[in-house]
């Protein structure tokens, strides 16, 4: 199966039932098989939730069976639409707007749930989760200087005003709950005959912590009026502003968003970091420059919408 660019998806039949079997790729990164374990568990503690997820049906941590930790899901039927959206959804504004809000629900549902009733012990850590991230980020953008070629954080706009601006203002640390950290419009899939989530993919960042990470994120990606969004679907006819995500969001949770536009400058500032990263890498020859160059556009864009936000 298509639209994954690293791990390998697989739909097959065996005795008349469908299965999708998702592994590492044939050349697997040091953490591969503990991400697919830590997928598979997450999958398995969300059965009988109201979370849209694919229903997980048997893991395999036996890396010596396929070479690698594998598990197996049900097909869910439905489409990505970044890869393109069908005439329903394409055509008519007030699908579009309940795309969006029904996004809004799938993580406030999410955030809703309780990761240790759910038997999600261990997963996280999430103490001090919040204290953790600028320094995090800040070390791993500091560490591309390894990269020959690449020009310095100098490219980037306002890189050390925004880390001190979220380092001022964090907020105290919240409620633990799950999230799943990389939550989008490229992460998800729709029903084909309406609106509706069919199902949230892409679990790989899951853990415990803050979920408003994850609506942070999403407004980062969201397009502003005027302004493309880091996540591409056309056409945008009827999608909800951002400040309707967050109105929608606060009307199916019981989280305190009085900060929430401190999630999303750190997201603003985390997703620049990773895109600079492909930069970096082109800059050293490891990578297509021309792929480098258009997703350091995008880091600059996003550092300067975060500048925009904390004015």
């Amino acid at each position: 199966m298509t639209g994954g660019t690293q791990n390998i998806l697989l739909r097959f039949t065996l005795d008349g039932r469908a299965f999708v079997l998702r592994r590492p790729p044939m050349h697997p990164r040091a953490n591969s098989n503990e991400t697919m374990r830590r997928e598979a568990r997450v999958l398995g503690a969300l059965a009988g939730t109201g979370v849209p997820h694919p229903g997980l049906i048997a893991a395999c941590e036996d890396e010596g069976v396929l070479g690698a930790v594998f598990y197996l899901m049900e097909p869910v039927d439905g489409f990505n639409p970044a890869a393109g959206l069908p005439s329903l959804h394409a055509e008519n504004a007030d699908v579009q707007h309940r795309m969006g809000l029904a996004l809004v629900e799938g993580i406030a549902s999410l955030g809703m749930l309780d990761p240790m009733a759910l038997g999600l012990n261990g997963f996280g850590k999430p103490e001090k989760f919040l204290e953790r991230q600028v320094s995090r980020w800040r070390g791993q953008l500091e560490g591309y200087a390894a990269f020959q070629g690449w020009p310095g954080l100098g490219g980037l706009p306002g890189v050390a005003d925004v880390a001190a601006w979220l380092e001022t203002n964090r907020p105290s640390d919240a409620r633990p709950g799950i999230l799943h950290g990389d939550y989008h419009l490229g992460n998800v899939m729709y029903r084909p005959d309406g609106p509706e989530l069919a199902a949230i993919i892409d679990w790989e960042l899951a853990t415990i912590g803050d979920p408003l990470i994850d609506l942070g994120w999403l407004l980062a990606t969201w397009p502003e009026p005027g302004e493309a969004g880091t996540v591409s679907v056309q056409p945008w006819i009827g999608f909800p502003t951002g400040d309707e995500l967050v109105a929608h969001y606060a009307a199916h949770s019981d989280r305190d968003l009085s900060s929430v536009g401190w999630y999303r400058v750190l997201a603003c500032y985390k997703l620049g970091i990773l895109l600079e990263g492909s930069y970096a890498r082109a800059c050293a020859g490891q990578a297509p420059m021309e792929t480098g160059e258009k997703l350091h556009g995008r880091a600059v864009r996003l550092f300067q919408r975060a500048l925009n936000w904390i004015g």
